[in-house]
């Protein structure tokens, strides 16, 4: 009954980890491309010295840092799914 319920959370914690790894892969993506647009900004605030341009630096930039929060915190959360990933593959084996 034991194993039966590590293996039903095993199987559980590999998918939501596949989801996560695969949500990771597209935050990455977004972060490249909101980086990009940020330092496009950045440039083109110190080019043209306005008010517009510099706020939508900062709104830019905001984007990227929201963003980068948000990759961080996937790759949190998949680090903490594979440490309950293997601390119940320790028990598992530990009790077969």
């Amino acid at each position: 009954m034991v194993q039966n319920r590590a293996e039903r959370r095993l199987a559980e914690l590999a998918d939501r980890l596949k989801r996560l790894r695969a949500d990771l892969e597209v935050a990455e993506e977004q972060c490249l491309h909101f980086e990009d647009l940020a330092d496009d900004a950045r440039l083109r605030a110190l080019v043209s010295e306005t008010p517009a341009a510099e706020r939508q630096h900062r709104d830019a930039a905001r984007q990227a840092e929201t963003m980068a929060r948000h990759r961080a915190r996937l790759s949190d959360e998949i680090h903490s799914l594979e440490q309950q990933q293997d601390e119940l593959l320790d028990k598992f084996y530990s009790d077969v």
